[in-house]
């Protein structure tokens, strides 16, 4: 039994990782996102400061009781998603969704994938970096609400089926 679950976006980044890593670590893929807002409606709480309402993404469901049943197993776990505002969304929802502590130093980043550097980052884990996450949560919310209220003028005025989500 792996003693230390390591979760990474990517099944190919997973198989290279575990075996840089050994035997007492257990490494699998979230596939990326895990959670997003609801595509059948806004998902945004407009009247309480913004909120996003998350849900587990259609279809990540199997992926997400591995991870948990792994999890329940680990006496550690470490998040290891890219080292983006991207990934640390995903790491963050990841956290969220296993129920770990937010404050724990779960989070390990590398830029490469070699041996070094893998085994480095492990000796200098941190916390999930909640100022990139929130970046990454505006930006997401904010693509939401202009798509949402600008999408039905596209469709009247220039063409059905245009989407003004994705703002960057």
């Amino acid at each position: 039994m792996a003693e230390i679950l390591v979760i990474v976006e990517s099944p190919a980044k997973a198989k290279t990782i575990e075996r840089y890593l050994g035997k007492k670590y257990k490494v699998r893929a979230s596939m990326g996102h895990i959670r997003d807002l609801p595509k059948s409606q806004m998902g945004v709480d407009i009247e309480n400061n913004y909120d996003p309402k998350y849900i587990t993404i259609r279809g990540n469901g199997p992926v997400l009781k591995e991870l948990k049943s792994a999890a329940k197993k680990a006496k550690k776990i470490y998040l290891a998603a890219d080292p983006d505002r991207e990934g640390e969304a995903i790491a963050w929802h990841l956290a969220h969704s296993l129920e770990m502590d937010l404050d724990s130093e779960c989070r390990v980043v590398f830029n490469e994938i070699t041996k070094n550097a893998i085994k480095d980052s492990f000796k200098r884990p941190r916390k999930i970096n909640m100022d990139l996450v929130d970046a990454q949560q505006a930006r997401r919310v904010l693509d939401r609400l202009v798509g949402y209220k600008v999408s039905p003028l596209l469709w009247k005025k220039v063409k059905k089926g245009l989407s003004a989500g994705r703002v960057q």
